[in-house]
């Protein structure tokens, strides 16, 4: 099998030409992968611009939620920017009101929901710092290993995916403690239930190191994005909500790469039933206009005084537009096109690793799936350079793919991918694991 929508060596000359002209002038932090330069996308298909034709099934960081440019979510933009492009957060627009609707209709709290617009996920996990410090009037918190949060001083003190992400920036915010994410494929800790042991490990924490009194939050991913698409043990969430109960300490979602139906929900908590106090969202909201929530309770929110915190774009009525639009597009059956696709792509890869031993585990929930690489000695060791490879193969053979973790090829395609484009791309995907392992 070739793929005959690509027509150029790759990259092609104007993506060359576009790159040379980028390195003189943008920062080299940004961690790019492979020489991906694109001109334009609709759905799940986009294009270089040399005329090369891929399947993009990491979605801009699993922001693309509704695909390339759908109609719907255009039009609503392009409405909201006839009528202004910005007011500050300090006024009122239908659009920000009405978003800040929908969210408080859709939070997993069980009781009346607010939220804090902003741009990013890593600025909606500053806002929930900030308000759990507040109304706690606590200063530590709980974070895991693995965990990515972002990159501000506040959030990069949560995030441990990498070493490379706080290396140069210590010393980030104090006060937060990091304990290990249960990862059963992993497990640091003896026993047959890691999250019991996980929740055990901080009953400890608390008995010995840190005084749960002085802890204002709990933030966690309830499935761990960058640390590898890890799908925590049932019991394990519903074991932090019982902790935090028990002293008083706020738990923290981070839903920024889970949440607006990319796991078959339209939040991943929702899969355990678990209500978190604070709940943060971006990527996928907006369909890749930049825009965050910080949602929380009602009981929460309402604590706090005027200007304790605040921003200028906050609430822009043209990203809000999109949002809107977006939410919109995944109740109305997206959510479920990513829980049906979701289970045939699990399905697929399923059959793939009983070809490949180096397929140490297939996970996932919904159109949030990863796929650990290991060596095949027996050993389980996390096979990086074949992952790295498998990326770098996959783009050369028309499949756009990101990693994470140590060695975790992750799948994020729109939650509109339809079940033929999956089956072409773990065509794809055969091929350049076939080609990666050829070559290693």
């Amino acid at each position: 099998m070739s793929n005959s929508h690509i027509i150029t060596e790759l990259p092609g000359p104007k993506s060359r030409a576009m790159i040379a002209r980028d390195a003189a002038v943008i920062s080299p932090s940004y961690p790019r992968d492979y020489p991906f330069v694109m001109s334009h996308g609709r759905g799940t298909e986009v294009w270089d611009v040399d005329g090369n034709r891929f399947l993009d099934f990491m979605a801009g960081i699993a922001v693309c939620s509704t695909g390339h440019c759908h109609p719907t979510v255009v039009q609503a933009v392009k409405d909201a920017a006839d009528q202004f492009l910005h007011i500050s957060s300090d006024y009122w627009h239908e659009q920000m009101v009405s978003l800040g609707e929908r969210l408080a209709r859709l939070a997993p709290f069980g009781e009346p929901a607010m939220s804090f617009i902003c741009q990013s996920g890593t600025e909606a996990v500053e806002a929930a710092i900030k308000l759990a410090r507040y109304v706690t009037g606590r200063p530590r918190f709980i974070g895991f290993l693995g965990g990515f949060h972002g990159r501000t001083m506040g959030s990069l003190s949560f995030t441990s995916s990498k070493y490379t992400q706080q290396k140069g920036f210590f010393a980030t915010m104090p006060g937060v403690t990091h304990v290990p994410y249960p990862n059963p494929y992993r497990p640091l800790f003896a026993g047959a239930d890691e999250g019991r042991a996980v929740l055990d490990y901080i009953r400890m924490l608390f008995e010995r190191n840190v005084p749960p009194s002085e802890v204002a939050g709990i933030l966690v991913e309830p499935i761990q994005g960058e640390g590898g698409y890890v799908v925590p043990p049932d019991g394990f969430l519903a074991g932090l909500r019982e902790i935090c109960d028990e002293h008083g300490i706020l738990l923290i979602f981070d839903e920024v790469q889970s949440g607006v139906g990319r796991t078959g929900k339209m939040f991943a908590s929702e899969h355990w039933g678990v209500r978190p106090d604070i709940m943060t969202l971006a990527k996928g909201m907006g369909s890749g206009l930049p825009i965050g929530a910080m949602v929380a309770k009602k009981s929460l929110m309402s604590k706090w005084q005027r200007g304790a915190h605040g921003n200028t774009y906050g609430g822009n009525p043209v990203t809000c537009a999109a949002a809107n639009a977006t939410i919109q597009l995944v109740e109305s059956g997206m959510m479920d096109m990513a829980r049906i696709t979701g289970e045939h792509f699990m399905s697929r890869l399923a059959d793939m690793a009983r070809d490949y031993p180096c397929i140490g585990e297939v996970r996932g929930r919904g159109l949030m799936i990863g796929m650990e690489l290991i060596e095949t000695d027996g050993s389980r060791r996390s096979a990086r350079k074949l992952c790295d490879d498998l990326v770098t193969r996959a783009y050369h053979n028309g499949l756009l793919l990101l990693s994470c973790g140590a060695s975790t090829v992750r799948f994020m395609p729109p939650l509109n991918v339809s079940p033929a484009q999956v089956d072409e791309a773990v065509g794809l995907l055969r091929i350049s694991l076939d080609e990666a392992l050829a070559g290693a």
